[in-house]
């Protein structure tokens, strides 16, 4: 996100709401110094060392090595004899925390400093004008000193961080989410870095032990790369023969049909077929268990438990409840970049905008992952539910004109039975069989048979044997 980091000898500002992880991207911070050898300062206003050292410990981490200075309130700060104390805004309070800082500066000469928080540093200073001279002040210091400096703010004070935004060299903005169901969402943004590019826009973030761990934001247009037009075969002949050929690299297949139609079943024949071939695939289910989709797979004869075990398929259930956008496509670019990936299934796309907190939102980042799998030549499975089941049929959102192929699969009445048909609607890389064909989910596999072409009205729900009786045929 920052291009390599920090540029050192600088003042960075981490402002945040109470929560947002200030204080453990700022031990984070320091504790990476510890480990190149550096020499790190904390210096908090705010904090004792003791609550310093929980944090740490909740992390696993051992402060062994860092210089913690605490400029706390006296024991007797709450003694109604005392004339005033450290937080109290005076002259005399301001410059003997500023003078202790120094010497603590002078005395270890660190490469990292962490100053916890300029709340404080704002009461002592009692007014804008003195509060920004006195911000000011410490960063010319800092940078005669050689030290990279982070300074923690809450930004629930907004009118007053504007005072210190044009001060520091950069700026990291902490944000909290909280949903009406499902965890808390915690989003960064980098609002200002000078001399350098930097990834703009919100990025996705948790909080874990070991400390901060960003997803930063998915660009497509930076992973560009030479893929090559090949065709790949889902591994039904009657399939390849609606798709022309097969499936071309790097492009998105939408599955769409009501519940029950064998979205999910098609989708999983065609994970099985790249396995055989001796492709990985990674299939990510929003709707069901894996333990659920290795069952479901086994009664139509699909053995998903052994390509999952030999590491053919990678099979993830995805909890949109605790999962955020960034981290679902950070999920999937691991799996495309460290396990060589081929073709990804994402189970459904309802799911996936549970995860969104608005749909033009979901409808954007989609877009970017599809472009990203499509610069990676990933063979892309998306399936959707359509609401209703025979009849007029609605979307709960319309993705068709983001996949390259849309195939829609749909029930229909015949001789008493209620069938299922599948055609494909769309295909950009190519010509297509337009034709309407039977498909049966059986104890073998998916079967899918000849074109209806004794039939008109197929699409309908309720279509007409032309064979039968003419006369009563439906007009044209």
């Amino acid at each position: 996100m920052l291009n390599g980091g920090f540029t050192p000898e600088r003042l960075y500002l981490i402002e945040g709401v109470p929560g947002s992880g200030k204080t453990t991207l700022a031990m984070q911070f320091l504790m990476e110094g510890l480990r190149q050898g550096e020499t790190v300062l904390y210096v908090t206003l705010s904090e004792t060392e003791h609550e310093l050292q929980e944090v740490a410990a909740s992390h696993g981490w051992s402060l062994d090595g860092m210089n913690i200075h605490e400029l706390t309130p006296p024991h007797d700060s709450l003694d109604p004899d005392s004339h005033y104390t450290m937080f109290h805004p005076s002259e005399v309070e301001l410059g003997d925390t500023t003078k202790r800082i120094i010497e603590q500066v002078r005395a270890l000469r660190p490469k990292r400093m962490v100053f916890d928080s300029l709340a404080e540093l704002r009461l002592l200073a009692g007014s804008p004008l003195r509060y920004r001279r006195q911000v000011l002040a410490l960063k010319q210091y800092f940078v005669g000193q050689k030290c990279t400096v982070l300074l923690l703010d809450d930004c629930a004070s907004a009118e007053h961080g504007l005072h210190v935004h044009t001060i520091v060299h950069g700026t990291v903005s902490l944000t909290q989410l909280n949903p009406e169901y499902g965890g808390d969402r915690r989003r960064l943004r980098i609002t200002k870095f000078r001399g350098r590019r930097f990834a703009g826009g919100y990025h996705d973030y948790q909080i874990e032990t070991g400390g901060l761990q960003v997803y930063p934001r998915l660009i497509a247009a930076e992973h560009r790369r030479d893929v090559v037009d090949e065709v790949v075969s889902t591994g039904s002949t009657e399939l390849d023969s609606l798709f022309g050929g097969g499936l071309h690299r790097g492009t998105s297949t939408l599955f769409i049909g009501a519940a029950g139609t064998g979205k999910s079943s098609l989708a999983t024949s065609i994970a099985v077929a790249a396995a055989k071939r001796g492709e990985r695939t990674a299939i990510f289910t929003f709707d069901e268990t894996v333990r659920a989709l290795v069952t479901r797979s086994a009664g139509i004869g699909f053995d998903l438990e052994r390509h999952i075990k030999d590491g053919a398929i990678h099979a993830e259930a995805v909890d949109p409840a605790e999962l955020s956008p960034g981290e679902f496509a950070h999920r999937i670019r691991n799996v495309v970049e460290h396990n060589d990936v081929r073709t990804v299934v994402i189970d459904s796309l309802t799911g996936y905008l549970n995860a969104m907190p608005e749909d033009r939102f979901m409808l954007v980042q989609l877009h970017e992952l599809l472009s990203y799998l499509s610069h990676r030549g990933v063979v892309t499975i998306l399936i959707s539910a359509q609401q209703g089941l025979i009849g007029q049929m609605s979307n709960v959102i319309d993705v068709s004109y983001l996949a390259d192929s849309v195939v829609l699969l749909r029930y229909f009445e015949s001789e008493g039975e209620v069938r299922q048909a599948i055609s494909v609607l769309k295909k950009r890389t190519g010509g297509h069989e337009r034709t309407i064909r039977p498909l049966a989910i059986t104890p073998d596999g998916v079967v899918i048979g000849e074109p209806l072409r004794q039939f008109r009205g197929v699409l309908t729900g309720v279509p007409y044997d032309r064979n039968e009786n003419p006369s009563d045929a439906p007009p044209k």
